[in-house]
């Protein structure tokens, strides 16, 4: 008889607990049980331009231009050299200077050739004045006058030719004196002081300077996505010399010819660098681009991890004043890499909460 009643009394705890199981599982989820989630953090909802977006990697490069190899065109011993790698160098500053003797040497030469041409012209065209006056007094012939006037000539021809010989020398001087012909750093330093240098077949390489406020980025995009990339549309990309800096740019050219690595075929998108962040960029830092193809501006947006879904649509998790969560029916629209568009639910300055959720009950 005990027996009986103790598994009554069994059989009625049971129907209470399972009465209140099947009540919470209509109700669905209480306020006590939601306040026992864990959440990663919190976002404001705010007004932001949202966009998909084409991810590539790439590399800094330096724009046509923009990176110069300083050689000479005369050969010679380096006498001096006034920069070192790193140096930041002015356009038109003198970066080094070959041995100069033998060049003026050949300056001195042509000079002295310029004297004597200038002698025998002025020689030349006493005699031409001379031989006009007896001709004109019949104390000459013709021919004697024409001789006189061919010599005049001749020599002016001279002191032509030895002029531009002069010319010659001084411009071979002045080689010996090597100018920056950009602004930018020295990269390089490829020839030491003492050193010989030969011009006769190519210009030897003194120093390498590179403009760093004319870079661009080389990003390498799939050919499954070349298709959607344009001229002109927005881009930001990050270097990991930055942890968490955006730089900002645009794509300025497409080249047609596609670089293939490791099998996969790529095409060379360059990025215009708008936005330096007043950063130091340098070529070759690999960067993560994001090419924006497509988008929406000044709307209402949440972030994608703070979006949820289930049977009954979208919804977001909004912490009332006292913490405590409460769910937030909303309509979207458009959705980025990134955030999604708030149609209706969500007023710009409300807090989400944001990241994976974990039942703790």
């Amino acid at each position: 008889m005990r027996t009986r009643g103790w598994a009554l009394a069994a059989v009625a705890v049971a129907a209470v607990a399972g009465g209140a199981y099947w009540w919470n599982g209509r109700a669905g989820p209480t306020r006590a049980a939601v306040a026992q989630v864990e959440v990663a953090g919190t976002a404001a909802i705010e007004r932001r331009d949202i966009g998909a977006t084409v991810l590539a990697t790439g590399v800094i490069r330096p724009k046509v231009g923009a990176q110069v190899q300083v050689g000479s065109r005369a050969s010679g011993i380096l006498q001096r050299l006034h920069v070192t790698v790193g140096d930041r160098v002015t356009r038109g500053q003198l970066l080094a200077e070959l041995d100069p003797v033998e060049f003026q040497a050949r300056v001195d030469q042509a000079t002295a050739r310029l004297e004597t041409a200038r002698a025998e012209l002025a020689f030349a065209t006493a005699q031409h004045d001379r031989a006009r006056r007896l001709v004109a007094d019949n104390l000459i012939s013709s021919a004697e006058f024409d001789t006189a006037r061919r010599a005049l000539d001749l020599a002016a021809t001279q002191v032509a030719e030895a002029e531009a010989a002069l010319r010659s020398a001084q411009i071979q001087l002045g080689y010996t004196r090597i100018y920056a012909p950009i602004a930018g750093v020295v990269a390089s330093v490829s020839t030491q002081v003492g050193e010989t240098v030969a011009a006769s077949f190519a210009a030897p390489t003194f120093v390498t300077i590179i403009d760093l406020d004319r870079l661009e980025v080389w990003a390498y995009v799939d050919e499954t996505e070349i298709g959607r990339i344009a001229v002109g549309q927005a881009a930001t990309f990050t270097v990991d010399t930055y942890p968490g800096v955006t730089f900002a740019g645009e794509v300025s050219a497409i080249q047609p010819q596609a670089e293939i690595i490791d099998n996969v075929v790529n095409y060379v998108t360059r990025i215009e660098i708008t936005e330096h962040q007043d950063r130091t960029l340098r070529p070759e830092m690999t960067t993560t681009v994001n090419i924006v193809i497509e988008g929406r501006t000044g709307v209402i947006a949440i972030p994608n991890q703070a979006l949820r879904r289930d049977e009954r649509g979208a919804y977001a998790w909004i912490p009332d004043a006292g913490g405590t969560p409460v769910r937030r029916d909303i309509e979207t629209g458009y959705r980025g890499s990134s955030h999604t568009e708030v149609v209706r639910g969500l007023d710009a300055g409300e807090v989400v909460l944001v990241g994976p959720v974990q039942d703790r009950r």
